[in-house]
C-alpha cells in the first residue's frame, strides 16, 4: 500500500510507492564513470601528480611527501566559495538581494589509491579521513565570519563527481542552509528531547529497518526514507557536534558509513551515492544530534517531486533494510568484504 511519511528532520513528506517500482524501465540506473576512471594518468589526485593541485593544507601518513600520503586535504581549485569578504546582504530591488560567496572550499583525498572508495577503505585509512574532518571542520569554526561546515562525498558523476579518485569536499560557510535550518527546526519541534536518540532507540526496539548497530553508531533505513536505500548513521551517544566527539565515536560513525557502503554495493553493485555529513553550526546552542546521510543515486527525480518537493520512494525502507541485512550476512560467510 503507498503510504505519505513525514520526515521529523525536514518538515517535509515523502511517499512510499512500491508498485512503481515495478514499471516498466523502472530499474535503477547504474554508476556512470567519469573522464579518468580508465586513466590514472589524467588525475590529479593520484601519486605523483601532487604539483597538479595546490599546496596541501593538511597530510596524513608516514612521510607525507613524494607520494607517501595516506590522506591529503587541498584548496578546491575550482571553489565555490572563496575569500574573506564579509556577509554583508544588499538589496538591488524588490528581488534581486545579494551577498559575497566568501568561505572555504577543500577538497579531502581519501586514499593515495586511484580505485578505492570509501566502502574499501582499511581501518586505518578510515580512521584518518575522520580525523581529517574534524581537524579542519575545527580550522573552520576559527576563521572569522564562517558559521558552518559542511562534508560531502560524491561518488559517480550522476552525484556530482567530476573525478573517480575517491575524495571528499569541505566547505565552510558565512550562513546556515535551509537544509540544516529544517533540521534544525525539526529538533526543536521535538517535545520528546532529541529527535535522533528517539529515533535510533526506536529503530533498535522494533528492528525493522536497522541495518547495523555497534557499540558506538546505529545504521538504519529511516521511516521517512525519501529514496531508495536510503540510509542514516547516528551516533550512540548525544552530541551537537562533529568535530567535538572523542577519536573512537569519530572512527566508530565512520566504519558504519563504511560497512553500510559494503552491504549497498554487495546488493546493488557499483552504485552512485552522496554521503552528506550534517553537524550543528558551530556556535549553535540548541539540541542537536550529529549524523551521517547516505543516499544512493538510484532514480532521477521527475516533474512531481522538482515541483512539489515531495519525493517519491519506490523501496521501502523496510525491505531496504532486509536487503542490507542479507548483504550484510553474505559478506560475513565469505569471511568478509573483499577490499
Amino acid at each position: 500500500m503507498n503510504q505519505l511519511r513525514l520526515d521529523p528532520l525536514s518538515g517535509r513528506w515523502v511517499a512510499v510507492s512500491t508498485d512503481r517500482s515495478q514499471r516498466q524501465g523502472g530499474s535503477f540506473l547504474p554508476r556512470q564513470p567519469t573522464p579518468d576512471a580508465d586513466d590514472p594518468q589524467l588525475c590529479p589526485f593520484c601519486p605523483g601528480s601532487e604539483s597538479d593541485t595546490l599546496p596541501a593544507l593538511e597530510v596524513y601518513g608516514p612521510g607525507g611527501k613524494n607520494g607517501d600520503w595516506l590522506v591529503r586535504v587541498v584548496p578546491n581549485r575550482y571553489p565555490a566559495f572563496q575569500g574573506d569578504a564579509a556577509f554583508v546582504v544588499e538589496h538591488r530591488g524588490p528581488v534581486f538581494t545579494e551577498a559575497p560567496a566568501s568561505g572555504i572550499h577543500e577538497v579531502l583525498v581519501l586514499s593515495p589509491d586511484h580505485d578505492r572508495s570509501f566502502a574499501s577503505l582499511p581501518d586505518e585509512q578510515c580512521a584518518l579521513v575522520m580525523a581529517a574532518i574534524r581537524n579542519r571542520v575545527e580550522e573552520h569554526q576559527s576563521t572569522p565570519g564562517l558559521r558552518y561546515s559542511q562534508m560531502i562525498v560524491n561518488h559517480g558523476r550522476q552525484a556530482g563527481a567530476s573525478l573517480a579518485h575517491p575524495h571528499g569536499q569541505l566547505l565552510g560557510i558565512p550562513f546556515v542552509p535551509r537544509e540544516l535550518a529544517e533540521e534544525q527546526a525539526g529538533f526543536a519541534r521535538f517535545a520528546g528531547g532529541c529527535l535522533l536518540c528517539a529515533a535510533a532507540a526506536s529503530e533498535e526496539r522494533v528492528g525493522y529497518r536497522i541495518v547495523e548497530a555497534t557499540e558506538e553508531a546505529v545504521a538504519f533505513a529511516p521511516f521517512w526514507s525519501g529514496t531508495p536505500y536510503e540510509i542514516l548513521v547516528v551516533p550512540r551517544e548525544h552530541g551537537s557536534h562533529l568535530h567535538r566527539s572523542p577519536s573512537p565515536r569519530l572512527v566508530a560513525v565512520g566504519q558504519a558509513v563504511r560497512s553500510s557502503l559494503q552491504y549497498l554495493a554487495e546488493h546493488l553493485g557499483d552504485i552512485a551515492y552522496n554521503i552528506v555529513f550534517h553537524s550543528a553550526p558551530y556556535r549553535a546552542t540548541g539540541v542537536y544530534h550529529w549524523h551521517v546521510h547516505i543516499l544512493p543515486n538510484l532514480t532521477t527525480r521527475a516533474g512531481f517531486e522538482l515541483g512539489t518537493g515531495v519525493l517519491i520512494n519506490v523501496v521501502s525502507p523496510e525491505r531496504a533494510a532486509e536487503d542490507l541485512r542479507g548483504a550484510a550476512e553474505k559478506i560475513a560467510s565469505r569471511g568478509g568484504y573483499c577490499y
